[in-house]
C-alpha cells in the first residue's frame, strides 16, 4: 500500500510517499523543505517563523511528493502525520493539513510519535530489520534508549535527564562561532583538534543507571571559554570541538554498551538527527563489532526529520489499528 507521510515537528516541512507491504519497504518520494537558511540568521529555530514557513510549504511539497511517486491521492491507503512531540505551532500545521486531506478523501489517518518515526527510518534502510531490538535515539530533543518489543511497542530504559546531545552540540557550536546548525559544523571541525586537549566532565551518570546528563559538560565548556576570553587567551576552536565531541561520544558509547549488556539484545538501531554524526557512528560501529551485535543505522539522508520515516511508522500503526479522526490534536509532549 502507498502511505503519505507528513512531518512538521520542528523546522523541516516534509511529505513523502512510501510503499509498504509484504516484502516491500520502498521510498517512492521524500520531499523536504528546509528552513536552515532562515533560522541561521537567528542562530537557532524561531518557533513562530517555523510555523509560518510550514504553512507556506506544506501544500506545495505534498503535490510534489505525489507527483514524484507517480500516484494520486486516490491511490493512498493511509495518511500518516507526526502528532507529537515537537514545537506545538509547527505540529499543528501538519496535523490540521493531514486531517483535512484524510477527511475530505475518506482516507485512514494515522497519528505518529516522532520518536517512532526516527526508529522506523531504519526499516527503510534495512528492509529485513524486525523487532525486538534496542534503539538509541539521539537528536536535538532526545537522547534515549528504548527496548523496541514490537513495531509499535516501545519501552524507555534510559536517557538524558536534562538537555539532549543534539542541543548540546548545537549550543557549543554556536558559542564558538560555527554556523547554524552548530552540531554539523562541530562534527567536521572536531577532526582538526586534539580530543584530549581540554578536560571536561563526562555526561555519563553512575554505574547503576543508563541515564546521561549534558548540562554539566555544557556548563564546564562555557566556563572554559569564558575563562579564556577573560584572560585574553586565544581559543583553539578545533581543540574545543574535538574534546567536547570525544567526551559526549564516549559517554553515549559507554551507556550503549551497558544497555546492550542489560537488555541482552543482539541488534542495535541508531536513529535521530545526531545519528548522522560521523564520530558517533564510528564509535558505535566499533562497539558493536566488539560485542558481536548487529548495528542498523539509517542512511544519513534519513537521520534528520523527514516524511518517509513517518510514513514507515504510520504503516505499522495502520496495521495495529491506531487510527485517528478529526478530533486528533497535536501535543508538544512525548507520551511514549
Amino acid at each position: 500500500m502507498y502511505i503519505l507521510g507528513m512531518e512538521s515537528s520542528c523546522d523541516e516541512t516534509s511529505a513523502a510517499v512510501v510503499e509498504m507491504g509484504d516484502g516491500v519497504r520502498a521510498i517512492r518520494s521524500n520531499i523536504v523543505a528546509s528552513q536552515i537558511e532562515t533560522h541561521r540568521l537567528y542562530g537557532g529555530v524561531v518557533p513562530e517563523i517555523a510555523s509560518r514557513a510550514h504553512v507556506e510549504a506544506i501544500s506545495r511539497i505534498t503535490y510534489e511528493a505525489l507527483a514524484e511517486a507517480g500516484i494520486g491521492v486516490k491511490d493512498l491507503g493511509a495518511v500518516a502525520v507526526t502528532s507529537h512531540p515537537g514545537l506545538i505551532g509547527a505540529l499543528l500545521v501538519g496535523v490540521n493539513f493531514a486531517k483535512s486531506l484524510a477527511y475530505s478523501r475518506k482516507i485512514p489517518l494515522v497519528p505518529v510519535n516522532h520518536i517512532h518515526g526516527h526508529v522506523a527510518a531504519a526499516y527503510l534502510s534495512h528492509p529485513t530489520l524486525e523487532p525486538p531490538f534496542l534503539a538509541l535515539v539521539v537528536s536535538g530533543g532526545h537522547t534515549s534508549f528504548y527496548l523496541v518489543k514490537d513495531y509499535t511497542d516501545f519501552c524507555e530504559i534510559g536517557g538524558t535527564r536534562d538537555d539532549a546531545a543534539g542541543e548540546a552540540f548545537d549550543k557549543i557550536g554556536r558559542v564558538i562561532g560555527l554556523p547554524y546548525p552548530g552540531g554539523a559544523a562541530l562534527d567536521k571541525l572536531a577532526y582538526e583538534g586534539d580530543p584530549k586537549a581540554i578536560a571536561l566532565p563526562s555526561p555519563a551518570l553512575g554505574k547503576d543507571t543508563l541515564d546521561l546528563s549534558f548540562s554539566g559538560i555544557k556548563t564546564a565548556t562555557l566556563n572554559y571559554l569564558n575563562g579564556m576570553a577573560q584572560r585574553k587567551e586565544e581559543i583553539n576552536r578545533a581543540d574545543v570541538a574535538a574534546s567536547y565531541t570525544h567526551r559526549i561520544v564516549t559517554a553515549i558509547t559507554q551507556k550503549t554498551e551497558a544497555a546492550i549488556r542489560e537488555s541482552g539484545m543482539k541488534t542495535l538501531v541508531l536513529a535521530g538527527g545526531v545519528a548522522a554524526n560521523s564520530h558517533l557512528r564510528a564509535s558505535l560501529e566499533q562497539l558493536c563489532a566488539r560485542l558481536k551485535v548487529t548495528l542498523c543505522m539509517p542512511e544519513r539522508a534519513l537521520c534528520g526529520d523527514n516524511g518517509a520515516m513517518i510514513a514507515a511508522a504510520g504503516y505499522f500503526g495502520f496495521l495495529k489499528g491506531d487510527l485517528a479522526d478529526t478530533s486528533l490534536n497535536a501535543s508538544a509532549c512525548d507520551d511514549l
